[in-house]
C-alpha cells in the first residue's frame, strides 16, 4: 500500500502517461513532421545544386535585405522599445490601460493588414508618404519601408520582455543613485541597465528572429524589386511555390536556411534567458 501511495505522490499531473502521448503526437503532427518535410524536400537537392541555388544573386541579395532590415528594426525596437516600457511601468497617465493594450496590436492584427495600411500610408498619395517624399525620402518600395515594418511587427517583443523587469525593479535604486551625486545618464548606465540588459537581448533577438522570416507585412510596401534589392527571403520561397513550375525543391532549401538561422536565434535567445533567471534568483 505504501508503494502504490508513493507512485501515486511521483505522478504530479494525474494520467501523466496519456498526457505526454497527447503532447508528444501533437508536436509531432503540428512542428516535428513539417519541419522534417523541409529536410526531406531539400536533401532531393544535390549538394552542388544546393549551393547552386543558395548563391545566385537574387538570393543572396534576399537574404542580405531581411537580414539587415532586421537588425536595423532591432536596434530601433530596443531604443524604443525601452522607452515605451519605461513609460507604461514608472508613469501613471489618462490612456495608460489603451496604450499597454496596444502594444499587443502587431500580434492580434493580421501581418498583411498592417502591410496595405503601411504601404497607403507611407506612399506617395498616402499623408505621410507624401510629406516625406517632398522632404526627398522615399519609405514605401524600399528598404526604408521594410524596415519600418519590421519595427511594427518586432515591438511588441522588446517592450513585453523589458516591462517584467522594470516592474520588479524599485524606483529606490535610481532615487538612492541620484542622491549619491550620480547622473541621469550614469544612474541608467550602473542602475537601470545592468537589470534589463538580458531582457533586452531576449526581447531583440525575437524582434530579429520574427523579422528575418516576415513575410505579410513587407510583402506590399517593399515593391519586391530586384533591382532595388527590395525582394526578402520570404517573397523568394514564395515565388518559387507560385510560378508556373512549382519548386518545391529550391523553397525547402531556402527554408532550410531559415530555420537553421531561427534555431541559432532560439538557441541564443534560451541562453539569455537562462542568463536572466539565475540574475534574478539571485
Amino acid at each position: 500500500m505504501k508503494k502504490a501511495a508513493l507512485k501515486r505522490k511521483k505522478s504530479i499531473i494525474p494520467g501523466f502517461g496519456l498526457t505526454m502521448g497527447i503532447t508528444v503526437a501533437m508536436l509531432s503532427l503540428i512542428i516535428l513532421i513539417p519541419l522534417a518535410s523541409i529536410l526531406a524536400y531539400s536533401f532531393r537537392l544535390s549538394p552542388t545544386e544546393f549551393v547552386e541555388l543558395l548563391t545566385r544573386p537574387n538570393v543572396l541579395q534576399a537574404f542580405r535585405t531581411s537580414i539587415f532590415c532586421a537588425l536595423i528594426a532591432a536596434f530601433v525596437n530596443c531604443i524604443f522599445g525601452v522607452i515605451l516600457a519605461w513609460i507604461l511601468v514608472r508613469y501613471d497617465f489618462p490612456g495608460k490601460r489603451l496604450m499597454d493594450g496596444m502594444i499587443e496590436l502587431p500580434f492580434a492584427l493580421p501581418t498583411a493588414v498592417a502591410g496595405i495600411t503601411l504601404t497607403k500610408m507611407y506612399s506617395n498619395s498616402g499623408f505621410l508618404g507624401r510629406t516625406l517624399e517632398n522632404m526627398g525620402i522615399k519609405v514605401a518600395y524600399s528598404k526604408t519601408g521594410i524596415i519600418i515594418a519590421m519595427v511594427f511587427i518586432g515591438i511588441p517583443f522588446v517592450v513585453r520582455a523589458i516591462q517584467p523587469v522594470l516592474e520588479k525593479l524599485p524606483p529606490s535604486c535610481e532615487e538612492a543613485s541620484l542622491m549619491l551625486g550620480a547622473s541621469h545618464f550614469t544612474t541608467f548606465r550602473k542602475v537601470i541597465f545592468p537589470e534589463i540588459r538580458p531582457a533586452l537581448l531576449t526581447g531583440f533577438g525575437l524582434a530579429l528572429a520574427r523579422g528575418i522570416g516576415e513575410y505579410g507585412s513587407v510583402i506590399y510596401i517593399s515593391g519586391n524589386s530586384a533591382k532595388n534589392g527590395t525582394q526578402v527571403v520570404s517573397y523568394i520561397i514564395m515565388q518559387k511555390l507560385n510560378s508556373g513550375n512549382v519548386d518545391y525543391e529550391g523553397a525547402a532549401a531556402i527554408a532550410l536556411v531559415l530555420l537553421i538561422i531561427s534555431f541559432v536565434m532560439l538557441f541564443i535567445i534560451n541562453i539569455m534567458q537562462h542568463i536572466a533567471s539565475r540574475r534574478t534568483n539571485i
